[in-house]
C-alpha cells in the first residue's frame, strides 16, 4: 500500500499488481471541486484499491471521505459537512463493455493511463448535494406564507340574468 497518490498510473498494470493507495491531501488541490465550495479548508482521505473480482472484472474500489465547506441555500451562510463515498468502479476499455459489468459496478472508461486525483475529484463532485442546506436550518418562508388562505368567492357572472331570460 502506498501513501503517496501518483499523478498518473497505468490502470491495467495496477489491476495486475493489485495495487492500493491510501492517504490524504488538502481539498485546495482539487480546483474543480474548490470552485463549488464556500472555502478551500478541509482534507480528503482516500483509500483506493485495484483488483479483479471472482468474475475476472477489473475494478477500482474507492473509499473517500472529505470534509468540505458549502454555502447553505436557505440561510446563505457557510457550513461544514462530510462527503463519504464507498463505491466500486468497473474498468472498461470500450463503451460496449459497460453492459457486461455486474450489478453494483459503475463504469470507468480507461484507455491506458489514469489520473487518480481526477477520479477522486469527479466522484466528490457527483456526491455534492444539488441544493446544499445546513441540517437544522429553518425554511426561509415568510410567516404569512404558512397561513391558510381564505377561499376567494367567485364573482357573479354579469350576464346570468340574460341567460335565465333566454331559457324561459
Amino acid at each position: 500500500m502506498s501513501a503517496h497518490l501518483p499523478e498518473s498510473v497505468d490502470a491495467w498494470r495496477m489491476v495486475s499488481a493489485r495495487r492500493s493507495f491510501a492517504g490524504s491531501f488538502p481539498v485546495a488541490r482539487l480546483a474543480r471541486l474548490r470552485s463549488q465550495l464556500a472555502g478551500d479548508s478541509g482534507d480528503v482521505d482516500y483509500q483506493l484499491e485495484f483488483g479483479r473480482d471472482d468474475l475476472g472484472v477489473a475494478y477500482l474500489e474507492l473509499q473517500v471521505r472529505a470534509v468540505v465547506d458549502l454555502l447553505c441555500q436557505r440561510t446563505l451562510e457557510p457550513f461544514r459537512t462530510t462527503l463519504a463515498l464507498d463505491l466500486r468502479l468497473g474498468l472498461i476499455r470500450d463503451e460496449a463493455d459497460e453492459f457486461a459489468l455486474p450489478p453494483g459496478y459503475e463504469a470507468l472508461l480507461v484507455q491506458d493511463s489514469l489520473r487518480l486525483q481526477d477520479v477522486v475529484e469527479d466522484e466528490l463532485l457527483l456526491a455534492l448535494p444539488l441544493v446544499p442546506m445546513r441540517p437544522g436550518s429553518e425554511d426561509a418562508i415568510a410567516p404569512w406564507q404558512n397561513e391558510a388562505l381564505e377561499p376567494v368567492a367567485t364573482p357573479p357572472h354579469p350576464f346570468a340574468g340574460l341567460h335565465k331570460l333566454k331559457h324561459d
